[in-house]
């Protein structure tokens, strides 16, 4: 009997409870609707008013500017002076517009190549921003970089990517082998006495250094010295790559660096410089740096070891 009557009053509950939910949705329908009434009524209001105000507006307009011309018609000086002035605007809006036009036709065709900015490497604040950004874009992701030394770019405690490396996934990274033939070319081609072959070695000695010490702290991290002149500078982080050309003669940190991101459009060009990466890497023509033993390790085709040298030796034949 109690467990019944406890039945009938759960239902007579949950049965209050649906009809009050149901009467506060009819409620909030009945408030909605007149709020949205309103507002299609002020809305109303304000565009009669407007309408009504053209004509006496208008009509003010007028005149005051009748006034204006039976004050300044005789006034020759006055017209060739503003017949200038307006001509002058008319040319410098025209001139923007022509600028506009064409600045939109640029970016459209960067977007198709899948540019999306463009730095200049000068002034702190440019470098701050460059520096944020790849740190960003770094974080838990794979690094794959092409550079000539890494001294300035993440040796140094300020370089753009001295901190992205500790904070990314995987890094496969390649520098300019010191004692090959394109570091001596290398060397000639900067107009500065202070870049010599010498310079090249020990900075690539500091990127070497900086790391094995990322490797002993367990990061995954691998190396190789490629041989010839440099190219091109790539940092490809995740989904962005950001590149830079080493021009002959002169210093890469003056160029402006340009920032492709990976879309799914065949126009892009991120694929380009992703695949050049990869062909380089998997070149059997390039040496691995072995960073435990402090050695360059040679393989055939076959992927089979085939030599070793110690840094800062000849390379093998």
């Amino acid at each position: 009997m109690t467990a019944s009557r406890l039945g009938r009053a759960a239902g007579l509950i949950a049965a209050a409870g649906g009809v009050a939910a149901h009467a506060l949705e009819r409620a909030a329908r009945v408030i909605k609707a007149p709020l949205l009434l309103l507002y299609h009524v002020s809305i109303i209001a304000l565009s009669a008013a407007i309408a009504a105000s053209l004509p006496v507006t208008f009509s003010f307009a007028a005149r005051r500017l009748l006034a204006y011309w039976a004050f300044v018609q005789n006034e020759r000086l006055f017209l060739i002076s503003t017949e200038v002035v307006v001509a002058f605007v008319l040319i410098l809006v025209f001139n923007h517009a022509r600028t506009n036009w064409r600045n939109r036709s640029l970016s459209k065709m960067a977007r198709a190549a899948g540019m999306v900015h463009v730095t200049p490497r000068r002034g702190v604040l440019a470098r701050r921003t460059i520096r944020r950004s790849k740190e960003r874009q770094a974080a838990m992701r794979d690094i794959m970089l092409i550079g000539s030394t890494g001294l300035r770019t993440f040796v140094d405690p300020k370089g753009d990517l001295h901190a992205a490396l500790q904070t990314c996934r995987t890094a496969k990274i390649m520098l300019l082998d010191p004692e090959s033939r394109g570091a001596l070319e290398r060397a000639r081609t900067i107009r500065n006495p202070a870049i010599t072959q010498e310079s090249l070695r020990r900075q690539v000695r500091e990127a070497v250094d900086f790391l094995a010490a990322l490797r002993t702290a367990q990061k995954s991290i691998e190396l190789k010295l490629y041989p010839d002149p440099p190219l091109w500078k790539l940092a490809i982080l995740g989904d962005y790559v950001w590149v830079q050309h080493y021009h002959p003669g002169l210093d890469v940190q003056v160029l402006p660096e340009y920032v492709f991101v990976h879309r799914q459009d065949p126009t892009s060009l991120f694929p380009a410089f992703y695949q050049y990466f990869a062909r380089r890497w998997t070149d059997p023509a390039i040496p691995e740096y072995d960073l435990v033993k402090d050695e360059v390790v040679y393989r055939n085709a076959a992927g089979d070891e085939v030599g070793r040298r110690r840094f800062g030796s000849a390379p093998l034949d």
